[in-house]
């Protein structure tokens, strides 16, 4: 889980005039493998047949996550229009596991719009928001809607997952078999972490009003 907050950022109005809505990636997607292709440049077949499996995952992560009571109340009460900027490729399994839960949770808002950009046709962009100095995927810059101003960013995978993997990079595991155990850890885990990470990182993106607020000002 990571946090910025109140940054100037790179990401322009321009940048969002060609950014994509999850819909449109899934089509995206689908019109590249009925090709034999994937985002980016590189088509090989191990390429493509990792984009054939996050299409699967993408479906399963849609279909399994249920959003808690109390991050849809969170997401019911927010008052900032906000644009949440997604990094993200086809080929990349840890945008397949939590993207379509990003969207699923956003959606929950009236006040957030969720935009995604391909990582490797925005590098400006993706070096302005490193992990650990490389160019991890997905990344989610959350912006104010009217200034375009960061709030603060998450990714790329929770805090749980982002520990195996950097557990398993120090033991030399190799990259199959560390590949397998995230994979095992994201079906289990069924989007609730990145939930619970959300709910505290929510409060520090926008504002919320509560429900008492929210009658007070319907009824002047």
């Amino acid at each position: 889980m990571t946090d910025s907050h109140m940054m100037t950022s790179p990401i322009t109005h321009e940048h969002l005039a060609k950014a994509i809505t999850y819909g449109q990636y899934r089509e995206l997607i689908d019109l590249l493998l009925a090709e034999n292709k994937t985002t980016g440049n590189d088509h090989s077949e191990g390429m493509v047949e990792y984009t054939r499996m996050n299409m699967h995952r993408m479906r399963r992560v849609e279909k399994t996550t249920v959003l808690e009571d109390e991050l849809v109340q969170q997401m019911l009460s927010l008052q900032t229009k906000m644009v949440w900027v997604v990094l993200t490729e086809a080929w990349c399994g840890d945008a397949a596991q939590n993207v379509p839960a990003i969207v699923k949770i956003a959606d929950a808002s009236p006040f957030v719009e969720v935009k995604l950009l391909l990582r490797d046709e925005n590098p400006e962009i993706m070096d302005a928001y490193l992990t650990n100095g490389g160019r991890s995927i997905p990344k989610l810059i959350v912006l104010d809607a009217e200034t375009l101003e960061v709030q603060g960013t998450w990714g790329p995978r929770p805090e749980p997952a982002q520990q195996l993997v950097l557990d398993a990079k120090e033991k030399d595991v190799p990259f199959m078999q560390m590949a397998e155990q995230l994979h095992g850890w994201y079906a289990q885990d069924r989007s609730r972490t990145l939930q619970k990470e959300f709910k505290q990182l929510i409060p520090k993106w926008g504002k919320l009003v509560s429900l008492n607020e929210q009658l007070v000002e319907r009824c002047s």
